[in-house]
């Protein structure tokens, strides 16, 4: 059994990879700054970057878990989600409403995607 762990941190790594199966961190927006639309877009992109290093890509999620600061802003949000998640691929999801570890954050998603064969 192998475990291979990349961006590996004393904390953390950005993505692990076990029998095929991706564990990425949670991600956050590039830009704290942005609104939910622009945070949104470019958590996911980050993401794309990560799933792509380890061979794998959003069609092959499984399931992801996403943050929101305030489930105000959960149809801004899935405008974003539904118009970057190909279609027939959803993954299992949840979406809940959480204390994040900025004031600025507004969303973080946590994915397990497979890798592709």
């Amino acid at each position: 059994m192998s475990i291979e762990r990349f961006e590996t941190s004393a904390r953390m790594s950005r993505a692990v990879v076990h029998n095929g199966t991706v564990y990425l961190c949670g991600q956050v927006a590039a830009d704290r700054t942005a609104d939910i639309t622009g945070q949104t877009e470019t958590m996911l992109a980050k993401v794309d970057t990560l799933l792509a290093s380890v061979n794998s890509d959003r069609e092959h999620i499984l399931s992801a878990t996403i943050y929101l600061k305030d489930m105000a802003l959960f149809q801004e949000m899935n405008a974003v989600w539904d118009s970057w998640i190909p279609e027939g691929a959803a993954p299992a999801r949840a979406c809940v409403e959480a204390r994040m570890a900025s004031a600025e954050l507004l969303v973080e998603i946590s994915v397990v995607a497979a890798q592709k064969v």
